[in-house]
């Protein structure tokens, strides 16, 4: 198969394993506030898992081979607090017209920041395995355990708002997709133009809205 190609298999199949997260809406009714509560702390567990252990630092040492330390610590900082403040903004927008259901504010939340970070996800599964197909299946396999429970933010929340099993889906596909859009970016835009700056810029800005 053409590396290419091949490239765009694992990127797309690293996405899709969101959908996995739908699991828990099939569970029984009665176990509504369990299901809830376990599928969320879990999925925030790994978000600030993610955020703490491969984000933040990866975005340090991106800007290290740009900046002294000092800068380097202020301008990551920077970012990580851009995302916070963009998280709040849209979190305080969707809440003036989702007052009366928190948990539907949740899961659009959670696919918006879900999107944001599957994009980069997606650039760096495409430019990875485009050079080193064993680096690219390597983190397209930790990509995708790490995405079933980001489904889970989505699909449980959104299905218990709302009570519907398409919706759930519809959303978490949504959210899966936006990794082989960030590879078809990679393909046609990115890859030539991709430095250091930018990817710290996205990682980093990403860990704050997470």
């Amino acid at each position: 198969m053409n590396q290419t190609l091949f490239s765009f298999l694992i990127t797309f199949i690293a996405g899709i394993s969101t959908i996995i997260g739908i699991i828990p809406c099939y569970m029984k009714e009665y176990k509504k506030d369990k299901i809830i509560a376990y599928s969320l702390a879990f999925s925030a567990g790994v978000m600030l898992t993610i955020s703490l252990s491969s984000l933040i630092p990866e975005s340090v040492i991106l800007f290290n081979n740009i900046f002294k330390i000092f800068p380097m610590i202020i301008i990551t900082s920077i970012f990580i607090v851009l995302g916070i403040l963009f998280s709040q903004f849209v979190d305080q927008k969707i809440e003036e017209k989702f007052t009366s259901n928190k948990l539907y504010k949740l899961g659009i939340i959670s696919i918006i920041v879900l999107i944001l970070h599957n994009i980069p996800e997606g650039i760096t599964t495409f430019i990875s395995t485009s050079s080193n197909i064993e680096l690219g299946l390597s983190l397209s396999l930790a990509i995708a355990l790490h995405n079933i429970p980001e489904g889970i933010s989505i699909a449980v929340p959104i299905f218990y708002a709302t009570k519907s099993r398409k919706k759930a889906f519809f959303y978490t596909l949504i959210s899966g997709f936006s990794e082989l859009f960030g590879a078809v970016l990679a393909y046609l835009f990115i890859a030539r133009f991709v430095n250091d700056f930018i990817l710290g810029f996205i990682l980093a800005m990403t860990a704050g809205i997470m």
